[in-house]
């Protein structure tokens, strides 16, 4: 900032200084001609007004603030170019100027990087890293029962996780409850472990042009079936005849890849869950157009340590009244 509007700043601010204490000044002497306590002689439905003074409390507060301001004035940075008698630097940490901070900031932007947010998350990685790492040592079943763990694995779930499951992990469309006991590619420790940490993927495929119209709505009646659903029999019996294209992912009985221990995480058809909907019309869309759902890997992003104590919190969600072994 050049001389000129740094000099301009500071006139105008112990101005505004000036003219508060000046006006509580005037404010204070009896300049109505009226007695203190008497009437002024005016009145508006019913109201009189009364030459009373400003409360003390409330002036000598209005005076501690101009004392104040001059203080923090005269010693703190941030007027034009005045550092302070304290002589602080700016919160910019050592970059002199605005152009430099400028410069450093577009040049962190061409090298992806975000300086403040890298020395934050190393700061909070050596405070916080001795804690996650004294229950990386022990067994996800044991940290499952373990309240302390759990009050850590709960936490860092809701930072990282909640976004799509919710708070309560109980999920939504398209994103699987984590309380209930039907899991896609395994519920025990060590493949939800392996989920957290490599992510998943899955892909169902569209069957619309395979089957056309007619073919979906059977297939739909079919699926709907294996689940004790009240369908036409007549198409579910046609459905079933074309039930083969899906036995290789979820069964000739519908129950699922993990039914079988096979890798695709195709759900069971024959319970009642249902991670798109379970209604005619949702089933119907799902065979139409297929599905899509991706799983981000968090090893990466939270690291080992983290993901250790949330896989025992997950597993922990759907089995809230299993004691420990």
């Amino acid at each position: 900032m050049s001389s000129f509007w740094s000099a301009w700043i500071i006139v105008l601010t112990i101005a505004c200084i000036v003219f508060c204490a000046v006006i509580l000044t005037w404010n204070l002497k009896n300049h109505v001609g009226v007695k203190e306590g008497e009437s002024t002689g005016h009145e508006f439905d019913g109201i009189e007004e009364i030459n009373n003074p400003l409360p003390k409390w409330w002036t000598y507060m209005f005076y501690a603030t101009i004392v104040w301001s001059v203080y923090y004035f005269a010693a703190y940075p941030g007027l034009g170019n005045y550092k302070g008698f304290l002589n602080w630097t700016s919160s910019n940490q050592g970059i002199k100027s605005l152009a430099e901070s400028k410069a450093a900031v577009e040049q962190n932007k061409l090298d992806g990087k975000n300086v403040q947010l890298d020395r934050e998350y190393e700061a909070a990685n050596e405070t916080y890293a001795k804690e996650f790492a004294k229950y990386t040592s022990r067994d996800i079943l044991d940290l499952a029962y373990d309240p302390a763990a759990l009050k850590v694995g709960q936490r860092l779930f809701l930072q990282n996780c909640a976004q799509c499951h919710g708070s309560d992990a109980r999920g939504q469309r398209g994103f699987p409850n984590l309380t209930d006991d039907d899991w896609l590619y395994g519920g025990t420790p060590d493949k939800i472990k392996e989920t957290l940490l490599y992510g998943r993927k899955a892909a169902m495929p569209a069957w619309g042009e395979a089957l056309g119209e007619q073919g979906v709505k059977e297939m739909t009646a079919y699926v709907l079936s294996l689940s004790g659903r009240k369908v036409n029999d007549k198409d579910a019996a046609a459905g079933k005849a074309k039930f083969g294209m899906c036995a290789a992912c979820h069964g000739a009985d519908g129950k699922g890849s993990l039914a079988h221990n096979l890798p695709f995480g195709a759900p069971n058809l024959t319970d009642n869950t249902w991670l798109y909907g379970g209604s005619h019309g949702a089933v119907e869309e799902t065979l139409l157009k297929g599905r899509n759902g991706q799983m981000p890997a968090f090893k990466e992003i939270l690291g080992e340590d983290k993901i250790h104590i949330i896989s025992a919190y997950v597993y922990r969600l759907s089995r809230p009244e299993e004691s420990s072994k």
